[in-house]
């Protein structure tokens, strides 16, 4: 294997050969090998081509001609075989970064690629045509990075290749890095374990100390996930790539905006990857009072007369229903009762107190009764289960409450205190 780091090009030679070619060539400028893949519709022959579209479509039919196909099968297609080769040039070790360059078809099929072959922590970055769009659907819960290519990805001109350029400089630098971080094994010595917390503005100072609990007093790494959906789908992917050794799932507001339609929705997966992997958790409930909608104007229909809060101009939050809370709840006890692989690595804490920052007595979200039907569900849902709960009466922002609910996971993961 090369002693220089080397890139993965991915992109569609039969369109776009011209312009991957000078990225390549932007890259190899650093003494930064490539691996060129072809997913395009049309094999093409150039002699800078490592992996042809034949090759790529050995073992998924050799004499099917992906070309008949319709663009979203090709794109289907092609994914697939180049999601099998770069994995396997990622688990030999041999790649330390991916680039790729398109218009909307090929930023699709690269980045489930990315997505579905390789870690997050891995360099992957798309010079892309719909870069300053909705990106949701390109990065969801990785860590691609998108470069805008400001005019399309048809024909070189000055500003494609001053994009093109950057691009290739970025991408040989990550992989420079990538690579000085495989060598380097005294980066992360392994004392340390690492928590993943689930967060939300109304959740925020709860889990501002139990962070200030646990890493001051015991060899901990928190990681902190946005609960926007995007975050709690992220922190469910790590937990399956090995990358959390526990999990204090405080926020648990996505499941609202699954089951209402909401705007930051995790899907219909989220509360199974730290049961099913087995690593010590709690679960609790915060924001779960609220949905999650877009501007005020943007609110459905069928909900502009229920309990609206504008936390800012560009987010109004709903109240959850009473009807609602029970479909919560029943939610995270089919989670936890289908996927728990060990019930005593697992809690549920109840914050009676209140649910969220706006869901305390007196707060514009306040509704004790609502409330009373999750927490019933949750703790009848759970009984027999072998996952205790734990009812408190403070609020989850109450500093006591965050205090000990981040000493009942450091029970769990039976660590001790740091030695001064």
């Amino acid at each position: 294997m090369s002693s220089s780091p080397l890139v993965v090009l991915l992109g569609t030679c039969d369109t776009k050969l011209d312009e991957l070619l000078f990225l390549r060539s932007e890259i190899t400028r650093h003494s930064t090998d490539v691996t060129f893949i072809d997913v395009g519709r049309k094999p093409t022959q150039h002699e800078s081509i490592t992996i042809g579209q034949k090759q790529l479509l050995q073992g998924y039919g050799e004499n099917q001609d992906v070309s008949e196909l319709p663009r979203g099968e090709v794109i289907k297609t092609m994914a697939a075989c180049a999601t099998k080769a770069v994995k396997k040039l990622y688990e030999e070790r041999k790649i330390h970064a991916i680039v790729s360059a398109g218009g909307s078809g090929g930023t699709s099929l690269a980045a489930q690629v990315m997505r579905d072959a390789l870690p997050i922590g891995f360099p992957k970055l798309i010079v892309s045509t719909v870069a300053s769009g909705d990106t949701g659907p390109i990065v969801e819960e990785t860590d691609i990075t998108l470069m805008n290519s400001v005019v399309d990805v048809a024909g070189l001109n000055q500003i494609l290749r001053q994009v093109l350029s950057n691009a290739g400089h970025a991408i040989a630098a990550m992989a420079r890095a990538q690579a000085s971080r495989h060598d380097d094994t005294s980066q992360s010595d392994g004392r340390k374990k690492r928590v993943g917390i689930t967060m939300f503005g109304v959740t925020t100072p709860a889990v501002d100390a139990i962070r200030k609990q646990l890493e001051s007093g015991y060899e901990i790494e928190t990681y902190v996930f946005h609960a926007t959906g995007h975050g709690g789908k992220a922190m469910e992917r790590l937990v399956r790539e090995g990358g959390l050794d526990a999990v204090l799932d405080l926020t648990t507001t996505e499941v609202c905006d699954y089951l209402t339609g909401g705007v930051m929705s995790a899907g219909v997966n989220r509360l199974e990857a730290a049961a099913e992997i087995g690593i010590p958790s709690i679960i609790s409930v915060g924001a779960t009072d609220m949905t999650n909608f877009g501007p005020m104007n943007s609110v459905p229909e069928r909900y502009k007369n229920r309990k609206l809060h504008e936390h800012n101009p560009m987010v109004t939050l709903m109240r959850t229903s009473k009807e609602e809370a029970q479909q919560v709840g029943d939610f995270i006890v089919e989670k936890l009762r289908r996927c728990t692989k060990d019930p005593n690595n697992v809690q549920v804490w109840l914050p009676t107190g209140g649910i969220s920052m706006i869901a305390v007595p007196g707060g514009p979200f306040a509704d004790a009764e609502a409330d009373a039907i999750l927490f019933r569900v949750i703790k009848d849902g759970l009984t027999g289960s072998g996952i205790e709960v734990v009812e408190d009466k403070r609020a989850i922002n109450d500093a006591g409450f965050a205090q000990d609910i981040a000493e009942a996971l450091v029970a769990k993961m039976g660590i001790r205190r740091k030695t001064a």
